[in-house]
């Protein structure tokens, strides 16, 4: 079967990520937004975390995909 999980929990979250980082970008100068966690960016850091395990996951999909291929018998095409 060709169904690889990796493949939208990469994209999942990697736009996550995108849009969490972005607005942690956006609102980094806003003192007043993140007193409450301490004056710590957590969009910003969070974001990152999430915007780097969605490239992971989209890694592995990526060469989970290209090793199957190289490893099917006829090229890859069935």
């Amino acid at each position: 079967m060709g169904l690889d999980i990796r493949w939208p929990i990469g994209m999942m979250f990697t736009l996550i990520g995108v849009l969490m980082t972005g607005y942690g970008v956006m609102t980094g100068s806003d003192a007043e937004m993140y007193k409450r966690s301490l004056d710590i960016n957590i969009n910003l850091i969070w974001g990152a975390v999430q915007l780097a395990f969605g490239m992971m996951m989209l890694a592995l999909a990526f060469t989970g995909a290209r090793k199957a291929a190289a490893g099917a018998p006829g090229g890859g095409a069935s």
